[in-house]
């Protein structure tokens, strides 16, 4: 058995000097026992794997509100993607995969149903700015359960911190925390982009030449030479980076779908009914708080901030089956 004392050693010979190894971690908040199979992060991926949360991002909007096609991305969909190319840079460079993946995964565990509709929405009824990045850490400190009944699935302060940090301001500490923060931006653009097409709401010949020039014509083209200008750009430093040719040209496609995709486009059309749906649903909670789960009334004495917490936590299509519920009337149907 490879057990876990003999892949902490593998860490320190195979990995760069540069890897937050296993070993090293700065622990969790609450202190347990080790695992004798998985090093701590693998614990945490898996913690994180099997979450309600994880399992209901499948029905969570990536662009295009609950889409009907079989090939339209998810938040899910998303995740792995993030996952899959943040490994491939985190192996390249001979930094912790596993530390890598468990922070993908975990990425994006507060959004909101609808996306950023969602959040604006939650932004809208509280008066202050709805943060994913924030949600996702009190998902995984406060409001998930573990199967033994304890609150909060206790992860490493790293995953913890890459999860925190993977948009904003402030970078994660961790250059594996680094990685999840640029590969995320690699995924979404580009699946965004294929999607985008995919509905007719763009074409191949509208994307910004300059930027094609430089990244390539496919989808595949320009996820490779993300990748290889990020592991060439980092490898021996101290730092994750990418050069200024291909981070300048990522720029201007993120742009790109920002003025022809996110706003104002016919995939955005359904986002004004899914901003009051979300609204009609706070206020009814509100007013009816015995419907509020008592898991999140357990942690939560504040109503109004348990009920943003199971809003938040919702998939698109079990808030349009609430909003049925509540607000649509059931026909009479004769019994004759």
């Amino acid at each position: 058995m490879f057990s876990r004392v003999e892949q902490l050693e593998w860490e320190k010979e195979k990995l760069s000097a540069a890897a937050c190894l296993s070993s090293e971690s700065k622990g969790r908040l609450k202190k347990e026992d080790n695992c004798d199979i998985r090093t701590i992060f693998q614990h945490d991926r898996d913690r994180i794997i099997h979450s309600k949360a994880f399992r209901r991002l499948k029905h969570k909007t990536q662009v295009f509100i609950a889409p009907e096609g079989d090939h339209y991305r998810t938040r899910l969909t998303h995740t792995l993607e993030v996952s899959q190319i943040a490994r491939t840079i985190a192996r390249a460079l001979k930094l912790n995969e596993d530390l890598v993946e468990a922070i993908a995964l975990g990425h994006d565990l507060g959004h909101t149903p609808f996306g950023h509709a969602g959040e604006a929405a939650l932004t809208e009824i509280t008066g202050e700015e709805f943060n994913h990045n924030l949600q996702s850490l009190k998902v995984v400190d406060l409001i998930e359960k573990r199967s033994n009944g304890s609150r909060g699935l206790n992860l490493s302060i790293e995953v913890r911190d890459g999860i925190l940090n993977h948009t904003g301001a402030d970078k994660p500490f961790t250059l594996e925390g680094q990685i999840v923060r640029i590969a995320d931006r690699v995924a979404y653009i580009n699946h965004d982009i294929d999607d985008a097409l995919r509905a007719g709401i763009i074409k191949q010949g509208d994307l910004p030449a300059d930027a094609i020039s430089v990244l390539g014509n496919t989808h595949s083209e320009r996820i490779d030479i993300m990748v290889r200008d990020l592991i060439n750009s980092s490898w021996q430093q101290q730092q994750i980076k990418r050069s200024a040719e291909v981070k300048s040209a990522t720029g201007k496609l993120r742009t790109f779908l920002f003025e022809n995709v996110y706003i104002g486009s016919e995939g955005k059309s359904e986002e004004g009914k899914a901003k009051r749906l979300l609204k009609l649903l706070y206020e009814f909670f509100m007013k009816n708080i015995d419907y509020i789960p008592d898991e999140y009334l357990e942690f939560e004495k504040n109503h109004k901030q348990a009920v943003i917490d199971y809003i938040a936590g919702m998939t698109d299509r079990y808030a349009i089956n609430l909003g049925r519920k509540f607000f649509i009337p059931t026909p009479w149907f004769d019994k004759d």
